[in-house]
């Protein structure tokens, strides 16, 4: 069915999660509130196409992320990447999005990056391709912005060209803007947990109960 629901930015956010957690959540919350956005969209990955093969399957992982967005109206899950059996690049994705039966041509999307994965843009499949389908929303770190200078040629004359400091404009045009935003630090990792977990020590606190039952039913990230 289209997202018709409503005119304002819809935030994606595609990633391994594995497994989700709070730091995922918060990112996502926080970006929704900054941003105004109607919504954010959850996109797990099938096979990620840059970054080394997850430690669970995509069903698995899927599953994961509807469980801990359960209980957020504003959340909600595309699980095609996963049952689409392929590498997953994020591109195609947003291109798929765009179909008249998804999001169409003119809502403004906002893909919702991290910092580190904004400095290594220029790595990503058709990275250039990406502002013509969609706004960047860069998460940043209280009292550290983006350092333009720090960026990769390339990277840094397009952000100058494409930067701006207020949200409103992501919902002036669909796509091609970059506007960052300030999220909470939590020193929460998927890498971190992943360790934990396979030393049998608690994950508690990291992400929600309802992902670790799972993971212990699932009997994933087992001990050494």
């Amino acid at each position: 069915m289209p997202d018709r629901s409503s005119d304002r930015p819809l935030g994606i956010f595609g990633g391994t999660f594995d497994p989700v957690h709070y730091g995922h959540l918060r990112l996502a919350e926080e970006a929704a509130d900054a941003l105004d956005l109607a919504g954010v969209r959850w996109i797990p990955a099938g096979q990620p196409a840059l970054r080394s093969r997850p430690q669970v399957i995509a069903r698995q992982r899927l599953a994961m992320v509807r469980l801990a967005i359960a209980d957020n109206p504003r959340f909600s899950v595309d699980a095609a990447e996963v049952e689409a059996d392929r590498p997953s690049f994020t591109v195609p994705t947003l291109e798929r999005l765009r179909q008249l039966d998804q999001c169409g041509r003119q809502r403004p999307l906002v893909l919702l990056v991290g910092a580190d994965a904004f400095a290594g843009l220029p790595a990503w499949h058709r990275w250039r391709s990406l502002f013509d389908l969609a706004h960047l929303a860069v998460a940043q770190r209280p009292g550290f912005p983006i350092d333009g200078a720090s960026l990769p040629a390339d990277l840094a004359s397009c952000y100058r060209d494409r930067f701006s400091a207020s949200p409103a404009a992501l919902a002036e045009s669909p796509a091609g803007r970059i506007v960052p935003f300030t999220m909470s630090q939590l020193a929460i990792s998927a890498t971190q947990i992943r360790g934990l977990l396979t030393k049998g020590r608690s994950s508690r606190y990291l992400l929600p109960d309802e992902v670790i039952a799972y993971i212990q039913t699932e009997n994933l990230y087992p001990e050494y």
